[in-house]
């Protein structure tokens, strides 16, 4: 169990990944950590997040309850200070870099906030590590798709992240970096379905940006399953990428509007927006790798971390979200499954309004 006793390090940690992530932590999936510090610069969620837990609001069970109360530290600090990450890695044996700026429009109008928290903190990790001789076993660097032939800001701050995770490998050798990559993730703070759900609650209008517009799907557990497979089985420099579905944005907002008679209203694209999402490039094909049914690896493009025994097959085109599309009656399902699954968890009434 690669997390048996370990300390556990998680940077953003009240973030919707965050949360999630902390509670299978607690579930001790991957063996029971001797302690999970949440590193995050908001008191306030901080503050809810241990409330929560307090009262079982989140439909813990007893065990994770117990785990929680004598594993988990809060930590207030910035990953931007570097004095701040320095003093959160001591003693640390596993990373998981879920700090950033994710909202698209906001890193356009914000450029260097962008990449104070999502280049600059990244940078601080490494070189607290490299300059401190720090016993840090792995990093896990959290990316996007928007980080494969960026476009806005968020992806190209993102995409620098990567690079400066994988070449931390030769900077800091006896730490393994690796990165996970996926794409638009369901119910997730800022995303478009909690919108959809609050405008229809409402009674509308709909906003779409475009008709054609695609997105990747997969819930914020399949995320963190993705970051456990990665952590259990990448190698140094390696990138994972989750084999998930997409669908047209359109049609998720009619899944969600379903027989109600609610208008949908075309508004246009975003600062920063793509009409579709890549999470594997043609250029990146080449050295992608699959090594199950469930999930591709892009090989790190630095020789010095190839391994010549990797001969598996590779793939022969991009991996966008305009292909393999899921049918209006396919997305509904994936939406109704989500939320059974939120509510079997949270302790709700699955037979309640759709809130995924």
């Amino acid at each position: 169990m690669i997390l048996q006793g370990k300390r556990i390090l998680v940077t953003g940690g009240t973030g919707s990944l965050g949360k999630v992530l902390i509670r299978r932590l607690l579930a001790s999936e991957l063996g029971t950590p001797r302690q999970i510090i949440v590193f995050s610069r908001d008191e306030a969620k901080q503050h809810f997040m241990r409330t929560e837990y307090q009262t079982r609001a989140i439909g813990v069970s007893d065990y994770v309850y117990q785990n929680f109360h004598e594993l988990v530290t809060f930590r207030i600090g910035d990953i931007r200070d570097y004095a701040s990450v320095t003093a959160a890695l001591r003693d640390v044996d596993i990373v998981f870099n879920a700090a950033a700026l994710k909202q698209v429009p906001a890193c356009e109008y914000f450029p260097y906030e962008a990449v104070l928290t999502n280049v600059v903190g990244p940078r601080n990790i490494v070189q607290a590590i490299r300059e401190l001789n720090l016993p840090v076993e792995t990093v896990v660097g959290i990316s996007t798709d928007k980080a494969c032939k960026p476009v806005n800001v968020m992806g190209m701050t993102k995409a620098i992240q990567e690079r400066l995770f994988i070449e931390a490998n030769l900077e800091c050798p006896n730490t393994r970096f690796i990165c996970v990559r996926y794409g638009n993730v369901l119910a997730s703070r800022g995303s478009v379905i909690p919108l959809f759900i609050e405008q229809i609650r409402n009674g509308g209008p709909v906003t779409i940006t475009t008709p054609d517009m695609t997105r990747f799907l997969l819930s914020l557990n399949r995320a963190v399953d993705t970051v456990f497979t990665a952590l259990t089985q990448a190698r140094r420099g390696e990138t994972y990428i989750p084999r998930v579905p997409s669908a047209k944005v359109v049609d998720v907002a009619a899944a969600l509007i379903d027989h109600r008679r609610i208008e949908m209203r075309i508004v246009g694209i975003r600062p920063g927006e793509k009409t579709h999402e890549i999470l594997v490039s043609e250029e990146e094909a080449h050295r992608t790798v699959e090594r199950d049914d469930d999930y591709y690896i892009i090989l790190p493009a630095l020789p010095e971390l190839h391994d010549p025994a990797e001969t598996r097959s590779r793939l022969t085109k991009e991996f966008s979200s305009a292909e393999h599309l899921l049918s209006l009656d396919e997305i509904k399902q994936l939406l109704l499954d989500h939320h059974m699954r939120v509510a079997d968890q949270n302790g709700a009434n699955p037979e309640q309004e759709l809130l995924c």
